[in-house]
C-alpha cells in the first residue's frame, strides 16, 4: 500500500432515526478500512460521540467532522487533487476499474443514503459499482476500500490504542494496555 494515499469518506444524507445505525457503520468501516476522516450531513450527533470513544479505546485518530452541504466538500476537495469515487450500484464495475484506483494519491469517496442527487454523478471522476444486485452501501464500501489497499490496511497499527486484537484460531484474543487515570 503507498504510505501517502489519502481516503476520505463523505456520507451524503441519511434517512432520520432509521439509518442511525447504517451511518455509524458506513464510518466504522471507513475507520477500519483505513480512511482518514468522514464528512456528514444530516446525522445524530452521537455517531461522532461513538467514533471518537472507538478512537480512545482502539487507537488511531479517525476524524468525524459535520458538514452542511456535500457539494461545497466534493468541490473543496476536487481543488485539493482529491479524486472523486462515487458509490453506485449503476457505475463502472469495480473488477474494471479498480487498477486505476490503486494508482491514485487522494480519494474521498462518496457514499450515499436514499435517492443521490445526480448531480454527484457528474462531479464524480469515477462512478464505481460493486456487484449488480442490490446491497449495503457497507459492504460497497468495505469492498472497495479493500480493493484499492490489497488487504493491507489491516496490517496498520492504530496509534495509543488502549486493546488491540491479536489473531487467533478459535476463541478471543484481546490485548488490553494498563492505564492508570
Amino acid at each position: 500500500m503507498k504510505n501517502n494515499l489519502v481516503i476520505e469518506v463523505v456520507r451524503i444524507g441519511q434517512r432520520l432515526v432509521r439509518d442511525d445505525r447504517v451511518t455509524t457503520h458506513v464510518a466504522l468501516v471507513s475507520r477500519a478500512f483505513g480512511a482518514k476522516r468522514i464528512f456528514m450531513t444530516e446525522v445524530n450527533p452521537e455517531i461522532k460521540d461513538s467514533l471518537e470513544k472507538i478512537n480512545k479505546t482502539w487507537g488511531g485518530n479517525f476524524v468525524v467532522e459535520f458538514i452542511d452541504k456535500w457539494k461545497s466538500i466534493v468541490k473543496k476537495k476536487k481543488e485539493e487533487n482529491f479524486r472523486i469515487v462515487h458509490l453506485t450500484m449503476y457505475g463502472e464495475s469495480i473488477n474494471a476499474i479498480q487498477e486505476k484506483l490503486r494508482k491514485e494519491e487522494n480519494l474521498l469517496v462518496v457514499v450515499g443514503a436514499e435517492k443521490v442527487p445526480r448531480e454527484i454523478y457528474e462531479l464524480a471522476d469515477y462512478n464505481v459499482g460493486v456487484g449488480n444486485q442490490p446491497h449495503s452501501e457497507i459492504s460497497a464500501l468495505a469492498i472497495l476500500l479493500d480493493r484499492i489497499q490489497k488487504g493491507e490496511q489491516f496490517e496498520k497499527i492504530f496509534a495509543d490504542a488502549k486493546r488491540k486484537i491479536i489473531p487467533t484460531k478459535k476463541g478471543k484474543n484481546v490485548q488490553v494496555k494498563e492505564t492508570r487515570d
